[in-house]
């Protein structure tokens, strides 16, 4: 009887699967001891540099502080910059060593005006006599420090028409907000906007004039609730030429007073915590 001929591998034909297998294997191993042998602190200056190369997601929904229906919030950190004080000096401060320690302190500044940010809004939120006006802030964080945007809604001004002192309702929330501004340490900008008339109708009034004016009866609201006069580094007005909506100037959530303040001292004092 004549015998069959078997394959050119002799029978062995799964040999080479299996090597392969192998292979993966070796280089799926290699791969998980590389990173578990990582330096954490240089991942993160790694993320550093990706957020100093992309910036971070600003995520734009229809929300205020306490997550009602609203106006665009920003939640996250965009290459936030905190100067200390000890900077804060005609001399300059020591000259870093090395990108790791460059990367861990801007990633500890970073993470503590987050948290200043989030201990503001909490502080906000903690405060049910102003639930009502949530829609009217925002608080975000940027590079000039932490925003507080007080905005107008449909039918909720914070100013009567074409008025420069605040109406109750603004009143109110500066109110609320006076004892948290003044536990932080910052300074504080202030700067009035307004909103661009719509095609046709009449101007509530010099939007220059009216926007400083906006600002400068904030300031001295704020001064009359116990906040420093030297906390106070600047008092300005916009006028209509920065919209907060850019595509759509004639909205109300461009009339706004805006306080700042500023990345120019340690963001969260030893009495504020979230």
């Amino acid at each position: 009887m004549a015998k069959k001929k078997r394959g050119g591998h002799g029978g062995h034909g799964w040999f080479v699967t299996f090597a392969d297998l192998m292979a993966l294997l070796m280089s799926f191993f290699v791969m998980i001891a590389a990173y578990s042998s990582q330096d954490k602190a240089k991942l993160q200056i790694v993320a550093g540099s990706m957020r100093e190369a992309f910036g971070s997601q600003k995520d734009i929904r229809l929300a205020g502080i306490i997550e009602a229906d609203g106006i665009p919030t920003g939640t996250h950190v965009r290459n936030a910059r905190v100067r200390p004080l000890g900077e804060a000096t005609d001399t300059p401060g020591p000259v870093k060593n090395t990108p790791h320690e460059e990367g861990l302190e801007m990633a500890a500044q970073d993470r503590g005006f987050a948290l200043a940010a989030a201990s503001l809004r909490q502080a906000l939120r903690d405060m049910p006599e102003i639930a009502e006006l949530s829609r009217n802030i925002i608080v975000e964080v940027s590079e000039t420090g932490i925003d507080v945007q007080l905005v107008d809604q449909e039918g909720r001004a914070m100013f009567a028409e074409g008025k420069s002192q605040p109406n109750e309702r603004m009143r109110k929330l500066l109110g609320a907000l006076a004892p948290t501004l003044r536990r932080m340490p910052n300074k504080i900008a202030i700067t009035g906007h307004t909103a661009t008339p719509q095609p046709g109708a009449a101007p509530e009034g010099d939007p220059w004039e009216l926007s400083v004016g906006r600002a400068g009866a904030v300031r001295e609201f704020l001064a009359n609730a116990g906040v420093p006069s030297d906390r106070f580094a600047s008092v300005s007005g916009k006028g209509d030429t920065e919209p907060l909506v850019k595509d759509n100037p004639y909205l109300p959530y461009n009339r706004r007073v805006g306080i700042v303040l500023k990345a120019d001292a340690p963001p969260l004092p030893t009495d504020l915590r979230p």
